[in-house]
């Protein structure tokens, strides 16, 4: 792989080296989430799945992505930013990080310069564009040329800096309450799952699923990535309309974020929602 740069955009790390800072933490999360397993009760698997509805469902899912970087729809501040304090605790930065990664990825989707490709290989866009170069989570001033919107408001800025401090409190919340049988099930064995599936929209839906748009990316619906991300799995959908609100566009695409969108609708909450028009035989023309 080569160092490009174009129109100022960062499109490959800085270098290829290992960047073991990164590789150290990601094998101590993995290790944390197989000692997890010889912790188990169904309780802590309660408090498990709550949390990676909060972290994935809602810090990601509804919050990252379809608010902070296409902003599909609106919501009162305190509630965007309970969302993006929830995108935190994946391990997969603060928000200005995050949306400027994604909106390069929207630019150059499968091009020059996507940060996490297939076409460079399966590893790369699952994890292996993570593990070399310079870790960008923390140089908000960089990552700001592509978040302008963010870097405008100092919260946002300031959980940037500071995104690993919502996991700390909650890392110490769960020690304290429940021992370290439920710090392993709601730090380690959470983030690792909630990892590899955000992680397989970037992989596996630009490898594995079906096109119902002609986009000129290879991205894909697939279902089970779809269950796994409360509806990120419908990426094909998602890359033809990067702004609607709602990415299962047929009955049977399951969306678990554009349910919740609308009940946040209905209850006068969630508003100047953004949705595709799809035609209205399109579910007959896809079970034909």
């Amino acid at each position: 792989m080569t160092n490009e740069q174009t129109n100022g955009l960062i499109l490959m790390p800085d270098d290829e080296r290992l960047n073991w800072l990164t590789i150290t933490v990601l094998t101590l999360f993995h290790l944390g989430a197989v000692a997890a397993l010889f912790f188990f009760s169904w309780k802590r698997l309660a408090i498990t799945v709550a949390l990676y509805w909060m972290a994935v469902g809602l810090g990601i899912s509804m919050g990252y992505h379809r608010l902070h970087t296409h902003r599909s729809y609106k919501v009162p501040k305190l509630l965007e930013y309970f969302f993006a304090i929830c995108g935190t605790l994946t391990l997969e930065g603060g928000p200005i990080f995050w949306v400027a990664t994604h909106r390069i990825h929207h630019q150059k989707s499968d091009q020059n310069g996507d940060p996490h490709s297939p076409r460079d290989g399966a590893w790369w866009a699952h994890v292996g564009w993570l593990l070399v170069g310079e870790a960008k989570h923390n140089n908000t001033r960089l990552m700001s040329k592509y978040a302008p919107d963010l870097a405008k408001d100092r919260f946002y800025v300031w959980l940037n800096n500071w995104h690993w401090v919502p996991m700390v409190v909650l890392g110490a919340i769960l020690f304290a309450t429940g021992g370290l049988g439920l710090f392993l099930w709601g730090i380690f064995l959470r983030v690792v799952v909630g990892l590899h599936a955000t992680w397989l929209v970037n992989s596996a839906t630009h490898m594995w699923g079906k096109r119902r748009f002609a986009t000129r990316d290879d991205s894909r619906n697939n279902w089970w990535v779809a269950l796994l991300t409360f509806g990120e799995g419908w990426h094909n959908n998602h890359h033809a309309h990067p702004t609607s609100a709602r990415h299962g566009l047929a009955w049977y695409e399951f969306d678990i974020s554009w349910i919740q969108i609308t009940i946040l609708k209905w209850l006068g909450i969630a508003k100047s929602i953004r949705v595709a028009k799809v035609d209205s035989t399109l579910a007959k023309r896809e079970a034909a």
